[in-house]
């Protein structure tokens, strides 16, 4: 989770531009919780990333000025009161939980080559998927990468995000992360951590 500093608002025509103080990765489509702002607190999803000044809607398309640019902007759907653009007295928050969707658990099951018995299973597998799509994208942010949320940035990195999911299933009910396949016959090897970290290039394990 990202907190961001709302420093401007502005609402025209049911839409509302927030300009924040830093420059943030936010894209269209992206979930944000907007608070601190008055009548523009909510949660919204972000329209468009526009940079240049907003000036209202003809021919239902958003208008904005070539001539005024202005940094940091988000625009959003907000129903209220058209407002001027103004700088806050008292500076807003932007929070944003960005939710990463590389890939799904119908890919960790195929790649694991199972087909989850219960209910229960499932619903593992599908915590797996979801922690590996947020391991995934949070280390290669780290390393410098900026990728979108909802595309993996190359099959690579596609495939490293599934085996760390894998992995991840593997080790359910496991001590110390050493699963055991005692009644399920040889186990299917699911990559080491270095594999892993080639596949979605970003640096290897430090060795102290």
């Amino acid at each position: 989770m990202a907190t961001f500093t709302i420093t401007h608002v502005q609402r025209l025509d049911g839409y509302a531009v927030i300009q924040t103080l830093e420059a943030t990765e936010i894209g269209t489509g992206q979930g944000i919780v907007i608070t601190n702002t008055g009548t523009f607190n909510g949660s919204f999803v972000v329209l468009d990333v526009p940079p240049y000044e907003f000036t209202g809607v003809t021919d239902e398309d958003w208008e904005f000025d070539a001539n005024n640019p202005i940094p940091n902007q988000l625009l959003i759907e907000d129903a209220g009161a058209d407002q001027a653009r103004e700088l806050l007295d008292t500076f807003g928050t932007l929070t944003w939980a960005p939710v990463c969707s590389w890939i799904t658990d119908a890919d960790v099951a195929e790649w694991l080559g199972i087909e989850a018995a219960t209910a229960n299973d499932e619903a593992f597998i599908e915590v797996a998927a979801g922690a590996a799509n947020a391991w995934a994208y949070r280390r290669r942010r780290e390393a410098g990468y900026f990728d979108a949320l909802n595309v993996a940035p190359g099959d690579d990195a596609k495939l490293g995000t599934i085996m760390y999911a894998g992995a991840l299933y593997r080790e359910r009910g496991s001590v110390d992360s050493f699963a055991s396949f005692e009644s399920m016959g040889p186990a299917m090897p699911f990559g080491s951590s270095s594999q892993i970290n080639r596949l979605l290039g970003i640096n290897r394990s430090q060795i102290a």
